[in-house]
């Protein structure tokens, strides 16, 4: 790690460093949060740290930026925890093993958490100097931003004077966003009937799928195994009278599943047609696939042959006709913004328990109205089915401000630093924005963020080069008055 030393950004590769240290997946924040809140401690700062454990730190103006409005700076703290097959690493109390390939910085067998920790990085390193001149610094350091931004629907941010404010979740150097899609997350559970009969069951991995984050990749079309498994027990329960022991896929409602495993049970005499339809299945998928995501593969793991509880014909029905007809990816492309994904859900986790088949389901609109349709397809077909359904972690979409101060600054320092114009964008990604505008009136707010690659996946690429690059632009943006 001596090249993050030798940064430029030193400072910030220094927290990043200490946040990696910690363990702080979605849900697994209470460590995090308290480090946030001593590191305030020990430098004599204004903290606010809630019931829900998000964290407000507060930072005086330096001498001279006393007439300055206060900007306030935003990220999460949690991370989407994921590892690779094998992994052996408790990422619910172990830290992350850094490693830097080239220019790119990862964590080895793990997700990185560059999303969000880089922008809590660069808060410290602020609010830990004495030296760099800044207006009064007011961050909101939320929790569960990748569950549902929990954090941020509960945060009272009261104590804050800024009405202007830097978000730091992005993932693309130079693009400075503007507006984000809403959505919302919907816990789906199928009841299942089991019962024991004689026959062959069989155990299919599907892999080899890129994944990646349900609102940044979604428009690449990757394959959702997941979606993937459902077709396939679709296909074997219609051609070979199959019925279901078991199925499980993905690791976060807000990640394309990568892998999925299905378990199923045949008859004997229909052991060849099976087969068949695995085999077609397999080749009709990697041709599929060809361009889009080729490192696909299916394997028959086991065929063991005895006594089973499997699901009953009418359940196992039940499943086939829930897994092929529930909608996936994008359903409906922007008319306003070419190239942007207007509508979409995403599949991510899908795993058979003692209470049934449970699905998690991730949905983004920049369209209220389609994104409360997609809810409700949702919905309709699994109570058609007879299965239960919660939504929570509803969250508005950021609509574009016209007339924002904070953008056209920014954009005058881009161009200032680096002779080229900034990007301004909307995403099909949600970020905070939306929530904390309702919770502040007036707010004028801008999100960028380093280059990062792969994010909620064990692939996760941090660029060094960016997170210097931005860092400078913040130094300049701070001592930048009016």
């Amino acid at each position: 790690m001596e090249r993050l030393k030798n940064s430029s950004a030193n400072a910030v590769f220094h927290f990043f460093e200490e946040i990696c240290r910690i363990p702080h997946g979605s849900g697994n924040i209470d460590a995090i949060s308290d480090y946030l809140a001593a590191f305030a401690k020990e430098r004599g700062l204004i903290c606010v740290q809630d019931s829900v454990k998000n964290v407000i730190i507060i930072k005086d103006a330096a001498a001279g930026y006393e007439e300055e409005e206060p900007l306030l700076l935003q990220g999460h703290m949690d991370m989407v925890a994921v590892k690779k097959p094998g992994c052996e690493k408790d990422m619910r109390t172990e830290g992350l093993d850094l490693a830097i390939d080239g220019d790119w910085l990862y964590a080895e067998g793990t997700s990185l958490g560059g999303d969000d920790g880089i922008a809590v990085a660069y808060m410290l390193a602020l609010l830990d100097s004495d030296r760099i001149p800044h207006p009064r610094l007011e961050a909101l350091i939320t929790v569960d931003e990748e569950t549902g931004m929990i954090g941020a629907a509960a945060i009272d941010p009261g104590i804050c004077q800024g009405r202007r404010m830097l978000n730091l979740d992005s993932e693309k150097e130079g693009i400075f966003l503007t507006s984000c899609a809403g959505g919302a997350r919907i816990t789906c559970c199928l009841p299942l009937e089991r019962k024991a009969a004689e026959g062959i069951a069989y155990t299919i991995q599907l892999a080899g799928l890129q994944g990646g984050h349900s609102g940044e990749e979604i428009h690449k079309e990757r394959g959702n195994a997941n979606c993937l498994a459902g077709r396939l027990f679709y296909e074997c329960r219609k051609e070979a009278g199959a019925r279901l022991i078991g199925m499980t896929g993905g690791l976060a409602d807000n990640a394309i599943p990568r892998e999925a495993k299905l378990t199923l049970f045949v008859e004997p005499h229909r052991v060849p047609r099976l087969e068949e339809v695995i085999r077609v299945f397999s080749e009709t998928v990697k041709k599929e696939l060809t361009v889009k995501d080729p490192g696909f593969s299916l394997t028959v793991q086991e065929r063991e042959a005895g006594r089973f509880e499997a699901v009953t014909e009418e359940d196992s029905e039940k499943v086939a006709f829930l897994l092929l007809a529930l909608p996936n990816g994008v359903q409906a492309m922007s008319a306003d913004i070419p190239g942007l994904v207007q509508t979409s859900l995403n599949l991510g986790i899908l795993e058979t328990a003692a209470e049934g088949l449970c699905l998690n389901i991730s949905v983004r609109s920049s369209v209220s109205s389609e994104k409360e349709l997609l809810l409700e397809k949702v919905k309709a077909l699994i109570g058609i089915c007879g299965g239960t359904y919660r939504v929570s972690g509803d969250y508005p979409a950021w609509e574009y401000r016209q007339d924002s101060p904070m953008r056209e600054k920014m954009t005058k320092i881009y161009r200032e630093l680096y002779r080229a114009e900034p990007k301004v964008e909307a995403i099909h990604a949600g970020v905070e924005c939306g929530l904390l505008s309702a919770k502040l009136p007036g707010l004028d707010c801008v999100s960028i963020g380093p280059d990062m690659r792969d994010i909620h996946t064990t692939e996760e690429r941090l660029s060094i080069p960016s997170v210097e690059r931005v860092w400078e632009f913040l130094l300049a943006l701070l001592e930048r008055k009016g």
